[in-house]
């Protein structure tokens, strides 16, 4: 059976209007109403919602393909980046800057050409040390494999890959690029958000890198969704919904590649996937509403950067129970001053004790916050 960029036409896709046009209407619709939504808040609670958003962006992107960064990390090097004075930011390793620094420049340049040195400058951000795990890669250049090693698209653990589709021969990639990039760069009629989609499927089948394709096409998706919305400010992750379908995005990339140049089903996928990420935003709403009454009130002037750091990840959503030994750990301090940092929130109310004591004790945040 031969790929989609082996059909004559290529890449000349075409579409049923009839089919998507009333799920753009909808998507762009949400868009249009959450938009207006957060412009009701305020610049610092819009700040942070956007923080709230890329930090998620930047972790998901990464977790799908099998890749967990640290979120307190993620969060401190958007924030720095973005010059924002936010509370409990801790260093960030160069590995967790490369990823942030190619996100933000695809979405607060998204104006911007997308040429082969932005691409590449991307790519080298990714891999600085010119590394993917134990393998050597090329890095900052397209793909050189020979057609013995053929680039081949897959998911699933070590052992237990699935082969999903194989992409163009490495020798094609210079003039395949060249069409991508020239039609990425031109102007047409075509809605900023389908052609988000057509341009994450077609760089995706190209898979012009030796690593990094998948989160180098989210970055090209999140750059023309930033078009869409006219703003550097993310309020939605489709990287994230994404990550939460991850078994259906590879169904539909496999059955796309696989068939004729009509892409009807990868856009129904992705406007409907866009639809669901615009609605999940609620969920980050209220944790950004609730963070920013918190810091806002009497009760956080006097807290340590200890106890601002802990009381963030609190408030965004701590992973299993958070007991003394947890917090020294995280924090880098001792025993004893966990304690007393934990029991000093205690006397102000901030945090409680759980049910269970004894060896257990656990705390949590008190419910009027």
């Amino acid at each position: 059976m031969k790929y989609i960029y082996q059909q004559r036409q290529w890449p000349e896709f075409y579409w049923e209007e009839s089919r998507i046009a009333p799920l753009l209407a909808s998507v762009r619709f949400k868009q249009g109403r959450l938009l207006g939504k957060m412009e009701g808040l305020g610049f610092q609670l819009r700040a942070e919602a956007s923080l709230q958003t890329l930090t998620q962006d930047v972790l998901k992107s990464s977790e799908i393909e099998g890749e967990v960064l640290d979120v307190a990390q993620v969060r401190s090097s958007i924030a720095r980046r973005l010059g924002m004075e936010v509370a409990g930011l801790i260093p960030s390793d160069r590995h967790v800057d490369g990823v942030v620094d190619m996100m933000l420049d695809a979405t607060q340049s998204y104006t911007e050409e997308l040429t082969d040195e932005r691409l590449f400058g991307w790519h080298s951000a990714l891999f600085p040390t010119g590394r993917s795990g134990m393998y050597r890669i090329v890095v900052g250049a397209w793909r050189n494999n020979t057609k013995e090693d053929p680039m081949q698209v897959v998911s699933g653990a070590m052992g237990r890959e699935r082969v999903h589709f194989q992409a163009p021969d490495s020798e094609a990639l210079e003039s395949e690029m060249g069409k991508f990039l020239s039609w990425f760069n031109s102007s047409s009629d075509l809605d900023p958000v389908l052609k988000a989609a057509v341009a994450h499927l077609w760089f995706v089948t190209l898979h012009p890198f030796d690593d990094g394709n998948g989160r180098i096409a989210r970055a090209i998706t999140d750059m023309l969704l930033a078009r869409a919305d006219e703003s550097a400010q993310r309020f939605y992750s489709m990287s994230a919904q994404i990550r939460n379908e991850r078994n259906a995005y590879y169904d539909i990339l496999e059955l796309t590649q696989k068939g004729a140049l009509d892409i009807t089903g990868w856009l129904d996928w992705f406007l409907s996937c866009l639809d669901r990420a615009t609605s999940s935003t609620d969920t980050t709403l209220a944790t950004v509403l609730r963070k920013a009454k918190f810091w806002e009130s009497p009760k956080s002037h006097s807290l340590n950067e200890r106890q601002k750091l802990m009381l963030n990840k609190l408030i965004d959503g701590f992973e299993g129970k958070l007991n003394s030994s947890k917090w020294a750990k995280i924090t880098k301090c001792s025993q004893d001053t966990a304690i007393r940092d934990i029991q000093d929130l205690i006397e102000k109310g901030i945090l409680e004790k759980e049910a269970a004591g004894g060896r257990s004790t656990s705390y949590a945040l008190t419910k009027q916050l």
